[in-house]
This record gives C-alpha cells, sequence and structure tokens, in this order.
C-alpha cells in the first residue's frame, strides 16, 4: 500500500484497498469492529496500513459468512499474543456445523420445491400443485 505516513489513508483509498464501500467503514467503526482512525485537522479520517489489514480480514470473514460476534472474537484472537488455535477452530467448527445445516435445510426444500414444480402442467388453469402445497403447508403449521 502506497501512502506516506505523515498523509495517512483517506477513506476513499481505504474503502478501494479493502473492497468495501465507505459505508460499510463507517458502520465497522461505530460498531466498534473497526479502532477509530487519526484525523486530519481538517477533520478527515486518516487510516493506517493496520487498517487496511484489519479491514480485509473482516470483510474474508464476513465472504465465508462468519457474523459479527464471530469476527470479533476472531479479531480478539488473532491479536498479538493472544493466538489460540484451538479456540479458532471451535469458532470455525460451530460455523461450520452452521453453514451444513443450512445445506442440509436448503437441499430438502430443493427436493420438496423441484418435486412440486415437475408436477406443474403449465397450463393457464388450476389446479396447480406449487399453489396447492403452499396452502396446505400454512395450515398445517
Amino acid at each position: 500500500m502506497a501512502f506516506t505516513m505523515m498523509r495517512g489513508l483517506p477513506i476513499g483509498r481505504l474503502a478501494a484497498a479493502a473492497g468495501v464501500n465507505l459505508e460499510t467503514i463507517r458502520y465497522y467503526e461505530r460498531i466498534k469492529l473497526m479502532p477509530p482512525p487519526a484525523r486530519t485537522p481538517g477533520g478527515h479520517r486518516s487510516y493506517e496500513e493496520s487498517h487496511v489489514r484489519r479491514l480485509m480480514f473482516i470483510r474474508r470473514a464476513r465472504e465465508l459468512g462468519f457474523g459479527i460476534g464471530e469476527i470479533r472474537a476472531l479479531l480478539a484472537l488473532a491479536a498479538p499474543g493472544r493466538v489460540s488455535c484451538a479456540k479458532v477452530r471451535k469458532i470455525a467448527e460451530a460455523h461450520l456445523a452452521e453453514i451444513r445445516a443450512k445445506l442440509a435445510d436448503l437441499s430438502k426444500l430443493e427436493g420438496i420445491l423441484a418435486a412440486t414444480v415437475s408436477k406443474c402442467s403449465g397450463e393457464p388453469a388450476p389446479p396447480c400443485p406449487v399453489l396447492d402445497m403452499l396452502e396446505q403447508g400454512a395450515g398445517g403449521r
């Protein structure tokens, strides 16, 4: 990242470097996921290389589906002197179990919907198996 430490990095360049939008950075600052940056005499945010690294870490974690709480925990564990692979593994395993459960649910839903859609004649007049299934499901819960 080419910027001088005297000038720092403006928010737009930080956003571009990390591949996020400005509002995302402001939101992460508001919820204290990102540390507050220094300010220029004119009041503009001035970021350091550490902000870029942290924001990229957060972005990658979000891409993997980790929630804000999980990211907070991972950031704390990634701090110098705090690394605990066992604790990181526990967080990642729990997240993986959630993903696998969602995949199983989606697979089940895909099967139900595919079977129902295959029964549709495509004719403009009822009966329609998809609507019938939806109506039966609404009353059965």
